[in-house]
Formats: structure tokens, sequence, C-alpha cells
């Protein structure tokens, strides 16, 4: 290492008495009046090409954020454009029918969905205050051109927005165990009162995320090419943890305990009431009566049990549809965010904490993947919920009036097709 020191200061040394030479040279050659321009030219070009290796060692060392700008051309330009403009206005547009649906409709104004409305609320700021300044920057390779101090406030707003997101997600996990597993003491407590302080819990712990870089903690990396959040080793850890790891560990958990839920209750609501099909054939063999007097005390029975069970069965209907949305819910959000993550945590340990050496459009491609899961959120609400889906279509439609009526008479058809019909698929 000392060898190498010594030997680039000589280096140095040499080259700058060289260029001295030849640029007093240079001076003296012109100012004698005796204009030779080949070798006027020849002594320019010795003098630039003495001074290139200097600056671009300079540049290899300060720092190769540069080096990944990316350059595509009109037609990649235009197909890029259109898919994240979609993906942006398709965001826009599900999220803002979730919060119209659930502020305007008198049924869907209800504590359990107050969640649902801040989840809309996040994932409707990372499509406005995110996604443009996103789009626009890959458009143009991967340059941020929007300035050192803006560089700081679009990445507290994505973490901040994105972690939001993804936090509520876990509250609803919550929210809903406790709802399959407390039946009748969780409704009374679930108020207005207790919804707000939850949505207020989860955006300040998003906040504590986002505020160590702007304090001192962990300096973002910004030049004047790349705007990146901290790759502090200790930073890193922390953020990806609170954001990401935790919890989805609570949603595989609360996913985990509904399940167990629905499938224990499954197994209780198994009727054994109907006859064998041996021990009718050997019944009708001995007495033909016997057969039909027990055919129809089974049948009796059975009436009877499924007209004392139907609490039961809605019970049970209640937590295999939990159970299903929450599976569906915990996938997406899996799918979309856990490349991310992972690619974030590992980043600062394989590349250290100056810069990002992992390809721009694998990272690119994977951001993009989990800003998807703000798209699809809204859509697997609306898939799962009836009431929400032809609020929906009513909206679209511009059928503005009389919503609440309909969905009223929708919920009452749905209530007397369920007493006249008892499932009998249990």
């Amino acid at each position: 290492m000392v060898i190498i020191i010594n030997s680039s200061h000589i280096y140095s040394d040499i080259r700058s008495y060289v260029i001295e030479d030849l640029e007093d040279l240079s001076t003296s050659i012109m100012i004698s009046g005796s204009f030779n321009p080949p070798l006027l030219k020849i002594i320019q070009d010795a003098t630039t090409s003495s001074l290139l290796p200097t600056s671009s060692f300079v540049n290899e060392n300060d720092t190769q954020c540069g080096k990944q700008i990316l350059n595509y051309g009109h037609i990649e330009k235009l197909i890029i454009g259109a898919i994240l403009s979609l993906i942006t206005l398709l965001t826009i547009a599900g999220n803002c029918l979730v919060v119209i649906s659930v502020c305007f409709v008198k049924k869907l104004r209800q504590p359990s969905n107050y969640l649902i409305v801040s989840l809309a609320l996040a994932d409707l700021s990372v499509a406005i205050a995110v996604m443009p300044f996103v789009s626009v920057t890959d458009l143009i390779g991967g340059e941020w051109i929007f300035g050192h101090v803006f560089c700081n406030v679009f990445i507290a707003m994505d973490v901040m927005c994105c972690t939001a997101s993804i936090m509520t997600l876990c509250v609803i996990s919550i929210d809903r165990y406790l709802g399959i597993t407390r039946p009748l003491t969780y409704p009374v407590r679930q108020n207005g009162k207790r919804m707000a302080k939850m949505i207020l819990c989860v955006w300040l712990l998003s906040a504590s995320i986002t505020l160590p870089p702007l304090f001192g903690w962990a300096q973002n990396v910004n030049d004047d090419k790349v705007c990146l959040i901290s790759q502090d080793f200790g930073y890193t850890i922390y953020s990806t943890a609170v954001a990401f790891y935790i919890p989805m560990s609570v949603m595989l958990f609360m996913y985990y305990r509904i399940f167990k839920a629905a499938k224990r209750s499954a197994a209780k609501h198994k009727f054994n009431g109907f006859p064998r099909s041996e021990e009718s054939e050997g019944m009708f063999a001995v007495n033909g009566v016997v057969k039909v007097h027990k055919e129809s005390e089974e049948c009796t029975n059975l009436s009877k049990l499924l007209k004392n069970d139907r609490k039961n069965i809605s019970i049970f209907k209640r937590e295999q549809k939990a159970a299903t949305t929450l599976g569906i819910i915990v996938g997406a959000f899996t799918v979309c965010w856990l490349p991310f993550f992972i690619l974030s945590t590992a980043r600062p340990f394989i590349c250290g904490t100056e810069c990002s050496c992992i390809p721009l459009w694998m990272e690119r491609t994977f951001l993009w993947l989990g800003y998807a899961n703000s798209l699809i959120n809204p859509f697997i609400y609306a898939f799962f919920n009836r009431d929400l889906r032809t609020t929906y279509r009513n909206l679209l439609q511009c059928r503005y009036r009389n919503i609440n009526r309909k969905l009223s008479a929708a919920g009452m058809h749905e209530a007397l097709k369920l007493a006249e019909r008892p499932d009998h698929t249990l």
C-alpha cells in the first residue's frame, strides 16, 4: 500500500512538471509570433491527455452512482411511461373509490372500515406524492433532477407512506382476528375513538422511521445524479425490521390463528346424522319399515339441528371468509414487498454505505412491484366485500342516488335467502 501511494505521488509530481513545461512552451511560441499550428496542436493534445487520468481517478473514488444512469430510446420511454402512468392512475382511482365509498355511504361508515380508509389514504399518498417523481426519474434513466433539498423530502414521504400502508395492513389483520375469535366482546369495544387511536399510532410509528435521516442519525445518499435512502447499517436494519419484517411476521401469525379457528369450526360443524349405506342396506334386509322410520327420524333431527345451528353456521362462514380474505391479502403483500426489502437489507452489506452497486433495472423493478401493492389493495377488499363492490359499481355508473337504500335492500335479500335456504354443504 505504501509503495502504491508513493508511486502515485511521484507520478503526479512528474506529470505536473511536464504539464508546466508544455504550457510554458506553448506560451513562448505564441508570444514569439512563430505560430506553428501542428506543433501547437500536439502540445494541446498532450496537455489534455495528461489531465484525463486525474479526472477519471477522482470520479471513481468519489462516487460510482452516476455510472448506473440508463439511456432509453424513444419507444422504450413511451412503453415505460405508459405502464408507470397506468399504475399511478389506477392506484389513485381505486383508492379514491374506497375513501368516497366509506365516507359517503352510511352503511359502510363503521369503525372497522376506518382502517380501510387509512390504508386507502396511505396508498393514495404513495400514488400522488411518490410515484410521479419516481416515474420521471425512471424515464430519464434513473438520474435525480429535483435537487438536494427535495431529495430528503421525497425519501421522507416515500418511507412514511409505504410504511403506513404496510403497518395498516398489519393492524387490519389483528382487527379481523379479534373480530373472529371474540365475536361477542370485541365489537362492543370497537368504536370510533379506539380506531382513531390505532390509526394515529400507525402514522406516528411510520414517522419514527422517516425522521432519523432528517436529524443526523443516518444521512441519505444524495449527489448530483442519485437520491438514495441512507445505507447506514444500523438504520437499515431498524427501518426494514419495523417497516416490513415485524408487520409481515404479525400478519402471518394472525392468518395462521384465523386459519386454525376456521379449521376447528369446520370440524365442529360436521353433521353425522345421515345413515351409512351399509347400515341402510342391512336395515332394509331386516325390516323395510324400520328403515323408513329411521330415515324419517334422521331427517327430522337434521332439520332441527340446522334450524338451531344457523347462528353457528353464519359464524363459521364468516371465519372461512376472513381466512380466505386475509390469506390473499398476506400473499399479495408478501409477493409485492418481500423482494424489495430483501434487496434493501442486503445492499449495504454488499455495496457498502456510500452508494448502491445493485443494477438499476433490478432496483426499479422491485420498487415498482412494491408500489403495485397500493394498486391491488382496493380491488382485493372490493372482491370480498359485497357492499364495497356494489358501491363501486354505482359510483362508476354515476348512480349516486339511493345507494344506501340499494345496499339495505341487498342485505335484507341476502338475509332472507339465508333464512329460507340453510347451507347444506357443511
